[in-house]
């Protein structure tokens, strides 16, 4: 199976942090590797670019929902331990997009999809997920979407 691009760069990024014995990073670098093996063995196929990306915001988003419970149970030992996988994981993902390029996506999929109301809603994100998946946070595209529609 051929290496990709980002995998090949996550997998140096192992290496290097168990030459400088950074243990924290290496667990996280360790779990990024192992889920997408998982799925590389379950599916019995070798991950794509796109799709390397969407499981590594997938976990992204699972530790950000753990900070958010963390923090409402006053255990921030443990925010502060999910909150420092979140940047080794966003340390992979492509550079984030601005307010106003999300905007110009967003825009271009309503016109697009040719939407005119909340019910065209699916097609408007479906249109915009692939121009949007790990640069922009789905929740906060959603809303806008939600707001040009309406």
């Amino acid at each position: 199976m051929a290496d990709h691009p980002l995998k090949q760069s996550i997998t140096d990024a192992m290496k290097d942090a168990m030459r400088a014995k950074d243990k924290p990073r290496l667990s996280t670098i360790r779990l990024m590797l192992a889920e997408l093996k998982r799925i590389e063995v379950d599916e019995r196929i070798d991950l794509p670019e796109d799709r390397i990306i969407s499981v590594l915001d997938k976990m992204i988003k699972q530790r950000r929902d753990s900070v958010k419970q963390y923090t409402d149970g006053e255990r921030m030992d443990l925010a502060n331990i999910e909150s420092a996988e979140i940047e080794v994981i966003q340390e992979f993902m492509p550079a984030a997009l601005s307010e106003a390029e999300i905007a110009d996506i967003v825009n271009q999929a309503i016109t697009d999809s040719g939407a005119s109301s909340m019910q065209d809603m699916g097609k408007v994100m479906n249109s915009a997920r692939p121009h949007l998946a790990g640069r922009a946070d789905m929740a906060i595209v959603s809303q806008l979407v939600k707001k040009q529609l309406s």
